[in-house]
Order: C-alpha cells, then structure tokens, then sequence
C-alpha cells in the first residue's frame, strides 16, 4: 500500500508532459479503459 501511495505522489508531483508520455507508453491508442473496469 505504502508503495502505491509513494508512486501517486511521484506521479502527481511530475510535469504535464511526463503524465501525458506515461499514459502513451501503457496506452498507445489513448483506448478508455473504462469499460474494462465495469
């Protein structure tokens, strides 16, 4: 759990650009993943 939280903080501490490289990398096709999660 404590590794979770760490990894948000990192990951809402870093600049818009690093967000937007990180979702391309795990989701190329910018697909919702919604439907995948109801």
């Amino acid at each position: 759990m404590n590794e979770a939280i760490t990894r948000e903080k990192q990951i809402k501490a870093g600049s818009r650009k690093k967000k937007l490289a990180l979702i391309a990398a795990m989701n190329p096709d910018w697909n919702d993943l919604y439907p995948d999660l109801a």
